[in-house]
């Protein structure tokens, strides 16, 4: 039976928007910390537009390498490459547009943000074979997945400064906290076949875990908004935060697929919480 929505807008996962604002929160909340609560309306728009360029590129990187695989894993064998709706020469296509577009946005926002943009090519087109070598993909997926913290900075004052760092290290730690509850999901099928993941690797131990990689991104946070002025409403509103990925642990089920993405997917109001806070923090 033929799938309700288009197989390009599948491939570039426009249907599913979470992972869209998940890349995106790391670019606001740089911008914002970088103006001191002052976001410029234009620069966040192009971020946002690079936002869903880039994950709808990343997302094709990933089916492209990831085909075959997707062909033995219940959750992703419905997917445009895998089920053959669409053939590699039309996924390639459609990916050179994509990055001919983002390439465009980023020549508007300025050199830096040409240079950060550059390099954040490298962990995007690595990240789809680490499932392969190592047992911490999702480790790999947050270096991506947050390098727009490095380019938000960026592209306001041309610098990556410490507050910079430390936000994205935060946005690391997150990702990985985040997408090891998502790998739980797919976790017999990645054993049956030999993917690798976190949620494999750290098994019963992964709620224990997970509590150390959200309390380390908190941390990291806090760091960041220390280094750029940011006030106590900031640091007030980091305990909500806190609170908020303590009750994703306590809530979640690891065992339940729908439980993993329902907790995944409240991770894209986390973002706003943060974003609120920095703007409150230089209120």
């Amino acid at each position: 039976m033929a799938h309700p929505t288009s197989p390009y807008i599948r491939l570039m996962r426009l249907h599913q928007p979470v992972g869209i604002w998940l890349l995106l929160w790391p670019c606001l909340w740089a911008i914002t910390l970088a103006t001191h609560g002052k976001p410029p309306i234009l620069t966040m728009a192009l971020f946002a537009a690079g936002a869903i360029l880039m994950r709808s590129a990343g997302c094709i990187i990933n089916d492209i390498t990831d085909r075959e695989i997707d062909k033995q894993v219940e959750r992703t064998l419905s997917r445009p490459l895998a089920s053959g709706e669409l053939s590699l020469t039309q996924a390639l296509t459609l990916l050179s547009i994509l990055l001919i577009a983002s390439a465009t946005i980023a020549i508007i926002l300025g050199a830096s943000v040409i240079l950060w943009g550059s390099l954040s090519l490298i962990p995007v087109a690595s990240y789809p074979w680490m499932k392969r070598i190592s047992w911490w993909p999702q480790l790999f997926l947050g270096l991506t997945f947050n390098w727009g913290a490095l380019m938000g900075w960026a592209a306001i004052t041309n610098t990556v400064p410490p507050a910079a760092i430390f936000l994205y290290l935060g946005g690391v730690f997150w990702t990985l906290g985040y997408d090891t509850i998502y790998a739980h999901q797919d976790k017999i099928d990645d054993a049956r076949i030999g993917v690798k993941s976190t949620a494999l690797r750290l098994g019963k131990s992964s709620k224990t875990a997970i509590t150390a990689f959200f309390v380390i991104a908190v941390l990291f946070w806090g760091i960041s908004g220390w280094c750029a002025g940011a006030g106590n409403l900031y640091f007030s509103i980091l305990l909500l935060v806190e609170l908020h990925l303590l009750c994703q642990i306590c809530f979640v089920n690891l065992d339940d697929p729908t439980s993993c993405r329902t907790v995944f997917c409240s991770n894209s109001y986390l973002g706003l919480l943060l974003f609120i806070g920095i703007l409150m923090g230089f209120m």
